[in-house]
């Protein structure tokens, strides 16, 4: 194993801490990524279990309009590519970390029978509540042929951003494709490790997200439960993901030279050896000052800086960075569920998005910066006082509101 970047001990990025619990102590756990040199799988250790993380959770999709509209892109895209609504069939979906129903109610507005499977008490009653049948479990082989034999074969399974959520990768993919149909199919989007190096995206790193995916290494996680990969897209969410389509091996077939171009991408990049992770430690440590500096040198001009999002990844940064509410106040949150809390470790407080228009600060920090184009818009207000809006990832980068 080989470090690829040492980001100290952190809180996990999701434990928002309510008024109460701020005199208590606060348990943080190493961050540091390390890459496999025999398979050139990107993990961290399992310090912390999905059961801690994902019981409870403050993550809910549809508060984020690009990411529904995502959501039901690929629906629509994925019921004609797979003949979903032909064929003279009941077809059968079922989405793994199905959230609040973000996805699967673009498939109960086209009539096709689906289940989602969500492990989080909280957010799988939301969807029930949308409408969207919501089974609370995690995913392992076990459950994987409980649903099959309940709800017959999947003819599409759809596990977005959770395949690095998994410590027991193998046992989770052959929960997938205890699932799917024979000849069905299975749909993963995962964070691409090559865009996340080449493009600074560190944040992206906290307790949750155990794996860091090439298309290369996610090949072989695919592998060691039975299915192969067939096809891939480049998709530009949360900065830059892959698509992974795979089937039973049975009846995969050759893969798609989308594949094999993507693969060359990743061996020009050097990330089949250690070339390609050597100089992502100072490249970080780039983008800390950067962000620091702009931040005292603010502060002494008397100037304001909020902040604009609590998602996981700003956690990562704020914490990496030793952002305290001297430099940061606030930052604000479309989720109702932060409010009133604080980000864990460093302990900003969370307001509702209404307070930037009441204080007019000079400068907003955006902390999901992936959502930079909607947030751009949405945040359009901000210029009517002067203000403008602070990028930190990949570099930092201070635009005006309309621009």
């Amino acid at each position: 194993m080989a470090s690829v970047v040492d980001l100290g001990a952190t809180p996990p990025c999701e434990s928002f801490l309510a008024a109460d619990q701020l005199d208590r102590p606060e348990p943080t756990f190493p961050l540091h990524p390390r890459v496999c040199t025999d398979c050139w799988l990107t993990q961290i250790p399992p310090l912390i279990t999905p059961e801690e993380t994902f019981t409870q959770y403050a993550y809910f999709s549809s508060y984020s309009t690009s990411w529904v509209e995502h959501a039901g892109t690929f629906v629509a895209e994925a019921v004609q590519r797979l003949g979903l609504a032909s064929q003279g069939k009941e077809a059968f979906a079922v989405e793994v970390a199905s959230n609040d129903g973000y996805l699967l109610r673009h498939m109960v507005e086209r009539g096709i029978r689906c289940l989602g499977i969500e492990p989080s008490v909280n957010v799988g009653a939301v969807a029930r509540e949308a409408g969207v049948p919501t089974l609370t479990e995690f995913l392992d082989p076990a459950v994987g042929s409980a649903v099959r034999a309940e709800h017959g074969p999947a003819d599409l399974v759809v596990a977005n951003n959770v395949y690095a959520h998994i410590p027991d990768v193998v046992g989770f993919t052959k929960g997938l494709r205890a699932l799917v149909a024979d000849d069905g199919w299975v749909s993963i989007e995962v964070q691409h490790l090559l865009t996340l190096i080449e493009q600074n995206q560190y944040d992206t790193i906290y307790h949750e997200h155990f794996q860091y995916y090439t298309v290369a290494s996610a090949t072989r996680a695919l592998a060691s439960g039975g299915l192969a990969l067939v096809d891939v897209e480049l998709l530009p969410t949360h900065g830059g993901s892959v698509r992974l389509w795979a089937r039973p091996a049975e009846v995969a077939g050759e893969p798609s030279s989308r594949v094999a171009d993507v693969l060359d991408q990743e061996k020009a990049a050097g990330l089949g050896e250690l070339s390609g992770y050597t100089e992502f430690s100072a490249r970080v440590a780039k983008v800390r000052r950067d962000l620091l500096r702009f931040l005292i040198e603010a502060a002494e001009r008397g100037e304001t800086v909020v902040g604009y999002g609590a998602p996981g990844k700003g956690n990562t940064l704020l914490n990496h960075c030793g952002i305290r509410p001297d430099l940061l106040p606030y930052t604000v949150d479309r989720n109702p569920y932060k409010h009133g809390r604080f980000t864990p470790g460093t302990r900003i407080p969370i307001l509702p998005p209404e307070q930037i228009s009441a204080d007019r600060p000079d400068y907003v920090l955006v902390l999901p910066w992936n959502l930079r184009d909607e947030l751009v818009e949405q945040l359009s207000f901000v210029h009517e006082w002067g203000g403008r809006l602070v990028f930190p990832v990949p570099e930092l980068s201070i635009v005006e509101a309309t621009s």
